[in-house]
């Protein structure tokens, strides 16, 4: 802002023309809150909740992205996908999957093993290249 200020001075001849463009605001004017006014007490408080407990459990709340949409209902776990059940579960680390017959592996595991190994190869090869 200091640099688009003196920018703007550059050129200015008249007072007038200073107290416009120093006076000026650059920025969003915002509700910012005074510490003591009484109003600022009841804004932050907790509001009630205005939903029931039953449609909390039901609806995903902040999940619509349209305008005119609603939010989705919550379905039923036989309604999702299997593979979505599976995104938290824990993967094991390239150390644990060294110490592992490779043979013995599963497919995902190995894919997985394969572009761990490769990923820490090739950061010890550049390691090694930025010694040099």
């Amino acid at each position: 802002m200091l640099i688009t200020l003196m920018k703007s001075l550059r050129n200015i001849t008249t007072i007038n023309q200073i107290v416009g463009v120093v006076g000026r605001r650059t920025f969003a004017a915002g509700g910012a809150k005074k510490k003591g006014s009484k109003g600022a007490a009841a804004a932050d408080a907790p509001k009630a909740s205005l939903l029931s407990k039953e449609v909390k459990s039901t609806t995903v709340f902040g999940a619509n992205i349209l305008k005119d949409g609603q939010d989705p209902k919550i379905l039923p776990d036989s309604e999702y996908p299997d593979w979505l059940w599976h995104l938290l579960d824990k993967r094991s680390p390239l150390s644990e999957l060294r110490r592992k017959d490779i043979e013995s592996l599963p497919y995902e595991d190995l894919k997985r093993f394969v572009k761990l190994d490769n990923r820490a190869r090739i950061k010890e090869n550049n390691s090694v290249k930025a010694k040099n």
